[in-house]
C-alpha cells in the first residue's frame, strides 16, 4: 500500500469566521493556526498548503490571562544596534488589536514559504464587520474566557 500524498489541485478551502469576543488570545491563536494548517482535515500534510481561510471579528475585544497584558512585552528589532523596541501586549492591544493577534497566530505557523503562503489566509478585523460574506463563511464558536 502506497502513501497518499495530497496534491494542491485536491485542496478545496473553506471559510471560517470566529468572533474573538471575550476569548483568550493563546486558546484563540492556537485554533487559528491548525485551521491555516488545514490539520483539521484528513488529507493534511506537513509540506502542502491544505488550510482554510479565517476571518477574526471583534478582535479589540480579546483578553489575555493573569494580568500579561500589563506585564508581557512585544519585541521588534530593527537590526540596528540599540534598535529594540519594547512595548507592552496592553498597548499593542489598545493601538492594533488586529496585529496582536496576527503575530501571535505568525509565531505559531512554519517559518518560512509555506508559513508566509498559510498567514496570507488569515483576515483579522477590530469590529464586528467584514468584507467576506459573498465567501458563504462558517461562523465558529469558541469557548469565552473564564472568570481567572
Amino acid at each position: 500500500m502506497t502513501t497518499y500524498s495530497p496534491k494542491a489541485s485536491e485542496v478545496t478551502r473553506a471559510w471560517h469566521v470566529i468572533d474573538a469576543e471575550n476569548l483568550v488570545l493563546g486558546r484563540l491563536c492556537t485554533e487559528v493556526a491548525r485551521l491555516l494548517r488545514g490539520k483539521h482535515k484528513p488529507i493534511f500534510a506537513p509540506h502542502i498548503d491544505t488550510g482554510d481561510h479565517v476571518v477574526i471579528i471583534n478582535a479589540s475585544k480579546i483578553v489575555l490571562t493573569k494580568g500579561k497584558a500589563a506585564s508581557k512585552g512585544v519585541h521588534r528589532y530593527s537590526g540596528y544596534p540599540g534598535g529594540l523596541k519594547t512595548e507592552t501586549y496592553l498597548d499593542l492591544l489598545e493601538r492594533d488589536a488586529a496585529e496582536a493577534i496576527r503575530r501571535s497566530v505568525r509565531g505559531m505557523l512554519p517559518h518560512g514559504p509555506l508559513g508566509r503562503q498559510q498567514i496570507k489566509k488569515l483576515k483579522v478585523y477590530a469590529g464586528p464587520e467584514h468584507p467576506h460574506s459573498a465567501q458563504n463563511p462558517v461562523t465558529l464558536k469558541l469557548a469565552a474566557a473564564t472568570a481567572r
